[in-house]
Protein backbone atom coordinates (compact mmCIF):
# COMPACT_ATOMS: atom_id res chain seq x y z
CA UNK A 1 0.00 0.00 0.00
CA UNK A 2 1.30 3.42 -0.98
CA UNK A 3 1.95 6.10 1.63
CA UNK A 4 -1.26 8.00 2.26
CA UNK A 5 -1.40 11.84 2.39
CA UNK A 6 -2.98 12.16 5.82
CA UNK A 7 -3.32 15.56 7.45
CA UNK A 8 -2.73 14.04 10.88
CA UNK A 9 -2.82 10.46 12.08
CA UNK A 10 -4.88 8.03 9.96
CA UNK A 11 -7.42 7.39 12.73
CA UNK A 12 -7.89 11.12 13.37
CA UNK A 13 -8.52 11.93 9.71
CA UNK A 14 -10.75 8.89 9.31
CA UNK A 15 -13.02 9.55 12.29
CA UNK A 16 -13.33 13.33 12.19
CA UNK A 17 -12.89 14.26 8.52
CA UNK A 18 -13.71 11.27 6.32
CA UNK A 19 -16.35 9.25 8.19
CA UNK A 20 -19.00 11.89 9.13
CA UNK A 21 -21.08 11.60 5.92
CA UNK A 22 -21.03 7.80 6.00
CA UNK A 23 -21.87 7.65 9.71
CA UNK A 24 -24.68 10.17 9.20
CA UNK A 25 -26.21 8.03 6.47
CA UNK A 26 -25.85 4.94 8.67
CA UNK A 27 -27.75 6.69 11.48
CA UNK A 28 -30.59 7.52 9.07
CA UNK A 29 -30.73 3.92 7.86
CA UNK A 30 -30.74 2.55 11.42
CA UNK A 31 -33.38 4.98 12.75
CA UNK A 32 -35.72 5.72 9.81
CA UNK A 33 -38.58 6.83 12.08
CA UNK A 34 -36.53 9.87 13.14
CA UNK A 35 -35.93 10.96 9.55
CA UNK A 36 -39.35 11.07 7.94
CA UNK A 37 -39.85 13.14 4.81
CA UNK A 38 -41.26 16.10 6.69
CA UNK A 39 -40.43 19.60 7.85
CA UNK A 40 -40.32 18.51 11.48
CA UNK A 41 -37.15 18.56 13.57
CA UNK A 42 -37.24 17.60 17.25
CA UNK A 43 -35.69 20.09 19.66
CA UNK A 44 -32.98 17.62 20.68
CA UNK A 45 -31.98 17.27 17.03
CA UNK A 46 -31.91 21.05 16.65
CA UNK A 47 -29.67 21.46 19.71
CA UNK A 48 -27.15 18.84 18.58
CA UNK A 49 -27.07 19.56 14.86
CA UNK A 50 -27.74 23.28 14.57
CA UNK A 51 -26.53 24.71 17.89
CA UNK A 52 -23.60 22.45 18.78
CA UNK A 53 -22.32 21.70 15.26
CA UNK A 54 -23.53 24.20 12.67
CA UNK A 55 -23.33 27.39 14.71
CA UNK A 56 -20.43 26.24 16.90
CA UNK A 57 -18.19 25.41 13.93
CA UNK A 58 -18.47 29.05 12.82
CA UNK A 59 -16.86 30.17 16.08
CA UNK A 60 -14.02 27.67 15.75
CA UNK A 61 -12.61 30.10 13.16
CA UNK A 62 -11.73 32.38 16.08
CA UNK A 63 -8.87 30.05 17.05
CA UNK A 64 -7.40 30.49 13.57
CA UNK A 65 -7.87 34.28 13.42
CA UNK A 66 -8.86 36.66 16.22
CA UNK A 67 -7.53 34.49 19.06
CA UNK A 68 -4.20 34.00 17.28
CA UNK A 69 -1.90 36.98 18.00
CA UNK A 70 0.36 36.18 15.05
CA UNK A 71 -2.54 35.98 12.59
CA UNK A 72 -4.12 39.10 14.08
CA UNK A 73 -0.87 41.05 13.78
CA UNK A 74 -0.16 39.82 10.25
CA UNK A 75 -3.68 40.31 8.86
CA UNK A 76 -4.99 43.05 11.13
CA UNK A 77 -6.53 45.14 8.33
CA UNK A 78 -8.23 42.14 6.71
CA UNK A 79 -9.59 40.80 10.00
CA UNK A 80 -11.26 44.08 10.90
CA UNK A 81 -12.33 45.39 7.50
CA UNK A 82 -14.22 42.22 6.54
CA UNK A 83 -16.73 42.31 9.45
CA UNK A 84 -17.12 46.08 9.11
CA UNK A 85 -17.89 45.97 5.38
CA UNK A 86 -20.04 42.86 5.82
CA UNK A 87 -22.17 44.55 8.48
CA UNK A 88 -22.67 47.72 6.45
CA UNK A 89 -23.53 45.71 3.33
CA UNK A 90 -25.88 43.50 5.34
CA UNK A 91 -27.76 46.48 6.75
CA UNK A 92 -28.15 48.04 3.30
CA UNK A 93 -29.39 44.80 1.72
CA UNK A 94 -31.76 43.92 4.56
CA UNK A 95 -33.19 47.46 4.48
CA UNK A 96 -34.07 46.91 0.81
CA UNK A 97 -35.41 43.38 1.25
CA UNK A 98 -35.18 40.81 4.03
CA UNK A 99 -35.67 38.00 1.49
CA UNK A 100 -32.81 39.34 -0.63
CA UNK A 101 -30.57 39.36 2.45
CA UNK A 102 -31.30 35.71 3.23
CA UNK A 103 -31.08 34.74 -0.43
CA UNK A 104 -27.60 36.23 -0.84
CA UNK A 105 -26.47 34.67 2.45
CA UNK A 106 -27.81 31.26 1.37
CA UNK A 107 -25.89 31.27 -1.91
CA UNK A 108 -22.71 32.47 -0.20
CA UNK A 109 -23.13 29.61 2.30
CA UNK A 110 -23.55 27.07 -0.51
CA UNK A 111 -20.37 28.36 -2.15
CA UNK A 112 -18.55 28.02 1.18
CA UNK A 113 -19.77 24.45 1.69
CA UNK A 114 -18.83 23.41 -1.86
CA UNK A 115 -15.38 24.98 -1.67
CA UNK A 116 -14.63 23.19 1.60
CA UNK A 117 -15.07 19.82 -0.11
CA UNK A 118 -12.87 20.90 -3.00
CA UNK A 119 -10.27 22.18 -0.53
CA UNK A 120 -10.11 18.88 1.31
CA UNK A 121 -9.78 17.06 -2.01
CA UNK A 122 -6.85 19.30 -2.98
CA UNK A 123 -5.17 18.71 0.38
CA UNK A 124 -5.46 14.94 -0.01
CA UNK A 125 -4.18 15.17 -3.60
CA UNK A 126 -1.05 17.13 -2.71
CA UNK A 127 1.34 14.16 -2.99
CA UNK A 128 -0.14 12.72 -6.16
CA UNK A 129 1.76 12.61 -9.41
CA UNK A 130 -1.34 11.79 -11.43
CA UNK A 131 -1.87 12.71 -15.09
CA UNK A 132 -3.78 15.88 -15.91
CA UNK A 133 -6.94 14.09 -17.01
CA UNK A 134 -7.15 12.32 -13.66
CA UNK A 135 -6.96 15.58 -11.72
CA UNK A 136 -9.54 17.15 -14.05
CA UNK A 137 -11.98 14.28 -13.52
CA UNK A 138 -11.52 14.53 -9.74
CA UNK A 139 -12.24 18.27 -9.84
CA UNK A 140 -15.32 17.89 -12.03
CA UNK A 141 -16.61 15.07 -9.84
CA UNK A 142 -16.22 16.87 -6.49
CA UNK A 143 -18.04 19.92 -7.85
CA UNK A 144 -20.71 17.78 -9.52
CA UNK A 145 -21.24 15.88 -6.25
CA UNK A 146 -22.45 19.13 -4.66
CA UNK A 147 -23.80 21.14 -7.59
CA UNK A 148 -26.05 18.45 -9.07
CA UNK A 149 -28.13 18.13 -5.88
CA UNK A 150 -28.36 21.93 -5.76
CA UNK A 151 -29.48 22.02 -9.39
CA UNK A 152 -32.00 19.24 -8.68
CA UNK A 153 -33.34 21.30 -5.77
CA UNK A 154 -33.71 24.39 -7.97
CA UNK A 155 -35.32 22.52 -10.87
CA UNK A 156 -37.69 20.43 -8.73
CA UNK A 157 -38.97 23.32 -6.62
CA UNK A 158 -39.31 23.80 -2.83
CA UNK A 159 -38.73 20.76 -0.61
CA UNK A 160 -39.41 19.97 3.04
CA UNK A 161 -36.30 21.86 4.09
CA UNK A 162 -34.63 25.19 3.41
CA UNK A 163 -31.06 26.39 3.66
CA UNK A 164 -31.98 29.28 5.99
CA UNK A 165 -35.58 30.37 5.44
CA UNK A 166 -38.39 29.27 3.14
CA UNK A 167 -37.88 30.31 -0.50
CA UNK A 168 -34.34 31.61 0.07
CA UNK A 169 -33.41 29.91 -3.22
CA UNK A 170 -34.74 30.94 -6.62
CA UNK A 171 -36.60 27.98 -8.12
CA UNK A 172 -37.00 27.13 -11.80
CA UNK A 173 -39.21 24.00 -11.86
CA UNK A 174 -38.39 22.03 -15.00
CA UNK A 175 -38.74 18.28 -15.41
CA UNK A 176 -36.70 18.43 -18.64
CA UNK A 177 -33.72 20.20 -17.09
CA UNK A 178 -33.93 17.93 -14.08
CA UNK A 179 -33.82 14.86 -16.35
CA UNK A 180 -30.87 16.17 -18.40
CA UNK A 181 -28.91 17.11 -15.27
CA UNK A 182 -29.53 13.65 -13.82
CA UNK A 183 -28.14 11.99 -16.97
CA UNK A 184 -25.06 14.25 -16.87
CA UNK A 185 -24.61 13.46 -13.17
CA UNK A 186 -24.74 9.73 -13.80
CA UNK A 187 -22.23 9.98 -16.66
CA UNK A 188 -19.76 12.02 -14.60
CA UNK A 189 -19.94 9.61 -11.66
CA UNK A 190 -19.51 6.65 -14.03
CA UNK A 191 -16.45 8.29 -15.64
CA UNK A 192 -14.97 8.95 -12.20
CA UNK A 193 -15.48 5.33 -11.09
CA UNK A 194 -13.99 4.02 -14.35
CA UNK A 195 -11.00 6.34 -13.96
CA UNK A 196 -10.39 5.21 -10.38
CA UNK A 197 -10.57 1.55 -11.36
CA UNK A 198 -8.15 2.17 -14.22
CA UNK A 199 -5.70 4.02 -11.93
CA UNK A 200 -5.85 1.24 -9.34
CA UNK A 201 -5.27 -1.39 -12.02
CA UNK A 202 -2.35 0.43 -13.68
CA UNK A 203 -0.60 1.90 -10.61
CA UNK A 204 -1.57 -0.67 -7.96
CA UNK A 205 -2.21 2.23 -5.58
CA UNK A 206 -5.22 4.09 -4.23
CA UNK A 207 -5.40 7.45 -2.50
CA UNK A 208 -7.70 6.46 0.37
CA UNK A 209 -8.48 9.87 1.94
CA UNK A 210 -9.01 11.61 -1.42
CA UNK A 211 -11.33 8.84 -2.59
CA UNK A 212 -13.20 8.98 0.73
CA UNK A 213 -13.68 12.77 0.48
CA UNK A 214 -15.10 12.53 -3.05
CA UNK A 215 -17.31 9.56 -2.19
CA UNK A 216 -18.47 11.15 1.05
CA UNK A 217 -19.43 14.33 -0.81
CA UNK A 218 -21.43 12.27 -3.31
CA UNK A 219 -23.16 10.47 -0.43
CA UNK A 220 -23.99 13.44 1.81
CA UNK A 221 -25.23 15.83 -0.87
CA UNK A 222 -27.19 13.25 -2.91
CA UNK A 223 -28.93 11.56 0.01
CA UNK A 224 -29.38 14.77 1.99
CA UNK A 225 -31.01 16.74 -0.83
CA UNK A 226 -32.18 14.41 -3.62
CA UNK A 227 -33.00 11.02 -2.10
CA UNK A 228 -34.51 12.12 1.22
CA UNK A 229 -36.96 14.99 1.54
CA UNK A 230 -36.90 15.71 5.25
CA UNK A 231 -35.44 18.53 7.30
CA UNK A 232 -33.82 16.20 9.83
CA UNK A 233 -32.07 14.08 7.17
CA UNK A 234 -30.92 17.16 5.25
CA UNK A 235 -29.56 18.83 8.37
CA UNK A 236 -27.76 15.72 9.63
CA UNK A 237 -26.04 14.96 6.31
CA UNK A 238 -25.38 18.60 5.48
CA UNK A 239 -24.24 19.95 8.84
CA UNK A 240 -22.29 17.01 10.27
CA UNK A 241 -20.40 16.40 7.01
CA UNK A 242 -19.34 20.05 6.96
CA UNK A 243 -19.06 21.20 10.57
CA UNK A 244 -17.22 18.27 12.19
CA UNK A 245 -14.39 18.15 9.59
CA UNK A 246 -14.03 21.93 9.78
CA UNK A 247 -13.64 21.92 13.57
CA UNK A 248 -11.23 18.99 13.27
CA UNK A 249 -9.10 20.92 10.79
CA UNK A 250 -8.97 23.94 13.12
CA UNK A 251 -7.96 21.69 16.00
CA UNK A 252 -5.25 19.91 14.00
CA UNK A 253 -3.88 23.21 12.70
CA UNK A 254 -3.78 24.66 16.21
CA UNK A 255 -2.00 21.63 17.61
CA UNK A 256 0.62 21.89 14.90
CA UNK A 257 1.14 25.63 15.37
CA UNK A 258 1.31 25.65 19.16
CA UNK A 259 3.85 22.88 19.44
CA UNK A 260 6.30 25.57 18.36
CA UNK A 261 7.68 27.10 21.62
CA UNK A 262 8.28 30.39 19.81
CA UNK A 263 4.51 30.93 19.59
CA UNK A 264 4.17 31.86 23.24
CA UNK A 265 0.47 32.33 23.85
CA UNK A 266 -0.55 30.67 27.09
CA UNK A 267 -4.28 30.59 26.28
CA UNK A 268 -3.91 28.87 22.90
CA UNK A 269 -1.19 26.58 24.22
CA UNK A 270 -3.68 25.49 26.87
CA UNK A 271 -6.51 25.10 24.31
CA UNK A 272 -4.38 23.01 21.98
CA UNK A 273 -2.78 20.91 24.70
CA UNK A 274 -3.64 17.24 25.04
CA UNK A 275 -6.82 17.79 27.08
CA UNK A 276 -7.54 21.30 25.82
CA UNK A 277 -10.19 19.95 23.47
CA UNK A 278 -12.67 20.38 26.34
CA UNK A 279 -11.95 24.12 26.52
CA UNK A 280 -11.91 24.33 22.71
CA UNK A 281 -15.43 22.89 22.48
CA UNK A 282 -16.98 24.50 25.57
CA UNK A 283 -15.99 27.99 24.46
CA UNK A 284 -17.46 27.68 20.97
CA UNK A 285 -20.57 25.98 22.42
CA UNK A 286 -20.98 28.97 24.75
CA UNK A 287 -20.70 31.47 21.88
CA UNK A 288 -23.17 29.43 19.83
CA UNK A 289 -25.63 29.29 22.74
CA UNK A 290 -25.46 33.06 23.29
CA UNK A 291 -25.87 33.82 19.59
CA UNK A 292 -28.81 31.46 19.07
CA UNK A 293 -30.44 32.73 22.26
CA UNK A 294 -30.31 36.26 20.89
CA UNK A 295 -31.66 35.06 17.53
CA UNK A 296 -34.53 33.32 19.29
CA UNK A 297 -35.45 36.28 21.48
CA UNK A 298 -35.35 38.88 18.72
CA UNK A 299 -36.19 37.07 15.46
CA UNK A 300 -37.24 33.40 15.44
CA UNK A 301 -38.99 32.88 18.82
CA UNK A 302 -39.07 29.10 18.30
CA UNK A 303 -36.93 27.61 21.09
CA UNK A 304 -37.77 29.57 24.23
CA UNK A 305 -37.73 26.45 26.39
CA UNK A 306 -34.12 25.72 25.41
CA UNK A 307 -32.91 29.21 26.29
CA UNK A 308 -35.10 29.64 29.38
CA UNK A 309 -36.89 32.69 27.99
CA UNK A 310 -40.47 31.45 28.16
CA UNK A 311 -41.26 34.02 30.88
CA UNK A 312 -40.11 36.94 28.72
CA UNK A 313 -42.62 38.86 26.58
CA UNK A 314 -42.42 38.32 22.83
CA UNK A 315 -40.53 41.01 20.96
CA UNK A 316 -42.00 42.47 17.79
CA UNK A 317 -39.18 44.40 16.15
CA UNK A 318 -39.83 46.80 13.31
CA UNK A 319 -38.22 46.29 9.92
CA UNK A 320 -35.87 49.19 10.68
CA UNK A 321 -34.65 47.53 13.88
CA UNK A 322 -34.40 44.12 12.22
CA UNK A 323 -32.25 45.66 9.49
CA UNK A 324 -29.67 46.30 12.23
CA UNK A 325 -30.25 43.26 14.44
CA UNK A 326 -30.26 40.55 11.76
CA UNK A 327 -27.03 41.61 9.99
CA UNK A 328 -25.36 42.00 13.40
CA UNK A 329 -26.37 38.52 14.57
CA UNK A 330 -25.43 37.06 11.17
CA UNK A 331 -22.05 38.80 11.25
CA UNK A 332 -20.09 35.86 12.77
CA UNK A 333 -21.46 33.62 10.03
CA UNK A 334 -20.76 36.08 7.21
CA UNK A 335 -17.24 36.76 8.52
CA UNK A 336 -16.62 33.02 8.77
CA UNK A 337 -17.63 32.55 5.12
CA UNK A 338 -15.44 35.37 3.83
CA UNK A 339 -12.39 34.73 6.02
CA UNK A 340 -12.41 31.06 5.10
CA UNK A 341 -11.42 32.05 1.59
CA UNK A 342 -8.19 33.55 2.96
CA UNK A 343 -7.01 31.55 5.97
CA UNK A 344 -6.46 28.20 4.23
CA UNK A 345 -4.31 29.46 1.35
CA UNK A 346 -1.36 27.26 2.32
CA UNK A 347 1.31 26.47 -0.24
CA UNK A 348 1.99 22.82 -1.01
CA UNK A 349 5.48 22.92 0.44
CA UNK A 350 4.12 24.36 3.72
CA UNK A 351 1.60 21.58 4.25
CA UNK A 352 3.50 19.14 6.45
CA UNK A 353 0.99 18.67 9.26
CA UNK A 354 1.13 14.88 9.33
CA UNK A 355 4.86 15.02 10.04
CA UNK A 356 4.50 17.35 13.00
CA UNK A 357 1.40 16.35 14.94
Amino acid sequence: MNKQPWISKPWTDSIFILLPPFLSLLVIICFPSLFRNSKEMPEAGWVVLVLLVDVAHVYSTLYRTYFDPQALNKQRFLLWIIPLVSFIAGVLVYTMSSLLFWRILAYVAVFHFVRQQYGFMRVYSRQENAPGYSKLIDTITIYTAALYPMAYWHFSGPRNFSWFIEHDFVFFPSATLQYLMTIAYGLIVAIYVAKELYMVFTTRTINIPKTAIITGTLVSWYFGIVYFNGDMAFTLLNVVSHGIPYMALIWLYGQKQYKDPRRSNSFLQLVFSRYGIIIFLLLIFLFAFIEEGLWDMTVWQEHATIFGTTHLPSLELSHQLLSLVVPLLALPQITHYVLDGFIWKIRKEEFKWSNEI
